[in-house]
């Protein structure tokens, strides 16, 4: 039976690889709304899996909670589960889920790619509300969608030890899929022109990003040149549902096992603990704990290179070793 972030993450496979089809269908009508639409529900599930994943897969960790309002009109200090009009709860949003992943579990996400996905969720709200038919707003979302896309494998693979070697993930060109002819000229209505310039102007802050692996958007330059079959013809080759290429994942169960690095643990520490500091005392114990492989284990950092630089990563179960050498805060007293 897998796991609920392994769950988790297969759905947000399942949403990007939709987004991308969709996208690269060049008559397929609401295209780029769409697109924008499953990146950004892709995206949600992604780092859901990785809330997961860090808090062994408890449900209660994506959850959402608010204080109620009590009968004197003041707010209850307890947090209760908030339900949607089903009687199901709700789950954390986008940027909960991404405020949780940095605050709660110390998770390094380079700020380029929360402000990509303000884009995109920016074009999906658009899109709701307004319409948008500018050649110019497609080729924004083309360049948005990628770097979106990119970014998304990265964290795929480093969390979760997804593996995408077997997929081709990108997204079919603008001078491939609209074959109209243009002008010179191109008119945006006023709500097109507003959300343009706001793309505009955060492309020219958060394209100098000190990240190199990460990006805000993603130009696409295609060039034209003669084949060199006979025909000068194009070649494409689609599997066949028999023999379409399967999802797998590498390292999957290691990954599950020992999710936190140094950084998540200490977080983690100092959420829990009332007493607890990044000292000697802390680092003995940790040293200590790091020789059990019950607790700690060392991988490779790039698998299946025995040259590659190694990493500490640990199971969360080290936090009931912890618990005899720090005071847990009040809050963790009543949730355990």
């Amino acid at each position: 039976m897998q796991s609920r972030s392994k769950n988790m993450l297969h759905k947000s496979i399942a949403a990007v690889l939709s987004a991308i089809e969709i996208y690269n269908k060049p008559d397929f009508k609401y295209r780029s709304e769409t697109f924008a639409i499953l990146c950004i529900n892709s995206w949600e599930l992604l780092l859901k899996a990785r809330i997961l994943q860090l808090n062994k897969n408890r449900v209660s960790s994506i959850l959402q909670f608010e204080k109620r309002k009590r009968s004197d009109g003041t707010l209850s200090t307890k947090l209760y589960r908030v339900q949607n009009r089903s009687g199901n709860y709700n789950t954390v949003g986008l940027f909960k889920a991404l405020d949780l992943l940095i605050s709660e579990y110390g998770d390094t996400i380079p700020a380029v790619v929360r402000h990509n996905l303000e884009a995109l969720v920016e074009i999906r709200d658009n899109s709701i509300h307004f319409l948008n038919e500018s050649v110019i707003l497609e080729k924004k979302v083309l360049e948005l969608g990628t770097a979106a896309i990119k970014n998304y494998v990265r964290l795929a693979e480093k969390w979760l030890g997804a593996d995408f070697s077997n997929f081709n993930l990108y997204l079919l060109p603008i001078s491939f899929v609209n074959t109209k002819g243009q002008s010179d000229t191109i008119v945006l209505n006023s709500e097109e022109n507003r959300l343009f310039k706001f793309l505009l102007a955060n492309e020219k802050i958060f394209n100098n990003s000190d990240s190199d692996d990460f990006n805000y958007t993603l130009a696409i330059k295609v060039k034209f040149e003669k084949g060199k079959s006979p025909d000068n013809a194009i070649v494409v080759t689609n599997s066949k549902e028999d023999t379409a290429i399967k999802i797998e994942l590498s390292e999957e169960d290691i990954r599950e096992q020992y999710p936190w690095d140094y950084k998540i643990l200490t977080t983690r520490l100092e959420k829990r603990y009332s007493d607890f500091k990044s000292n000697d005392k802390y680092h003995k114990i940790r040293i200590e704990l790091a020789k059990n492989e019950k607790y700690c284990r060392v991988r490779f950092l790039d698998p299946g290179n025995p040259r590659s630089a190694t990493k500490q990563f640990y199971n969360s179960n080290i936090l009931k070793e912890f618990d005899a050498h720090y005071t847990m805060k009040k809050e963790d007293l009543t949730s355990n």
